[in-house]
């Protein structure tokens, strides 16, 4: 009786798990347009990653990489500051791209909502989603630049051995 118990129990949350990941991907969000799992993505901001894959394919490192092997690569305190100050300033760009976008967004919605959208409107808005994804792209290349030029060739040369695929 405890097993049976226990099998329909775990079923259970296994159905409501998939039931709230179902939910994140088609729930709206307070932006008709966007699911709220697109909202709470746009929030955090867009993903490194792929922004950053003309420096990383070119041995020019992140700087959240880095930090993680401090230690390894043996830092200075000095690298240890300006690779952190490196860091924050990207990620502090990271939300504010993000709450851009979110606010483009809005205005969006509203124009349409309203009826006062035009061409005009739309070229517009539509063309800051460009803008802003330049400005992130940016940043994130920049990041990883600077991260470059403040370790010395064999701190990079090691972070590159070191660092798994």
């Amino acid at each position: 009786m405890y097993k049976m118990l226990l099998c329909l129990l775990i079923v259970l949350v296994n159905v409501l798990a998939v039931k709230a990941q179902v939910d994140s991907n088609s729930t709206p969000s307070s932006i008709k347009t966007l699911t709220l799992k697109q909202y709470t993505d746009i929030q955090r901001g867009p993903a490194l990653e792929q922004m950053a894959l003309p420096a990383t394919l070119n041995k020019y490192p992140m700087p959240d990489d880095v930090l993680r092997l401090k230690k390894e690569l043996k830092l200075t305190d000095a690298q240890v500051k300006k690779i952190t100050t490196i860091s924050q300033y990207l990620q502090l760009k990271k939300t504010e791209i993000g709450q851009s976008i979110i606010r483009n967004e809005k205005k969006l919605d509203e124009l349409f909502q309203t009826k006062k959208v035009n061409e005009g409107s739309i070229t517009f808005y539509g063309n800051r989603y460009g803008l802003y994804e330049g400005e992130y792209r940016t940043s994130v290349l920049l990041a990883c630049y600077n991260t470059y030029n403040t370790l010395t060739p064999q701190q990079t040369t090691q972070f590159w051995k070191l660092k798994k695929p």
